[in-house]
């Protein structure tokens, strides 16, 4: 299951530095300019996509890469331990997209994805690992 996480916790990283790109590049034609309810590069420059002058996926990328450290060490708690808060500040960027901006990320969206996915994964996991030392 490490390598499961590990490989989940790259494609958090590949979704943060798409989103990343975005975050610099000049406004224009984004890549994931779908349609008036998806584009990148709306979410990816409003005031919501920086924390303290650092960009919001600056932050996702630091996070999936030490979830991917731990997986390969099999630190299954203290990866749920970062993944749940990981989780609801993801869940606080969706509804800042949903009911503020009006516009989704598809990059933002697939990290929501990832971090939902890896903490499902590692709370079954937790869980198991309860229930065999308890047995």
């Amino acid at each position: 299951m490490r390598y499961v996480l590990f490989i989940v916790a790259l494609i958090g990283v590949a979704a943060s530095s798409l989103a990343l790109h975005e975050h610099y590049r000049a406004y224009g034609d984004s890549p994931c300019n779908i349609n008036e309810h998806w584009d990148c590069g709306i979410v990816n420059h409003s005031p919501y996509a920086v924390i303290h002058g650092i960009p919001v996926a600056v932050v996702g990328i630091a996070g999936y890469l030490l979830l991917a450290a731990l997986s390969l060490w099999r630190a299954y708690r203290v990866m749920l331990l970062l993944a749940i808060p990981a989780l609801a500040f993801a869940l606080y960027l969706a509804h800042i997209e949903a009911h503020v901006l009006g516009v989704w990320c598809l990059y933002c969206a697939i990290s929501l994805g990832t971090i939902s996915l890896m903490t499902l994964f590692l709370i079954a996991l937790v869980l198991i690992g309860i229930l065999r030392s308890a047995a």
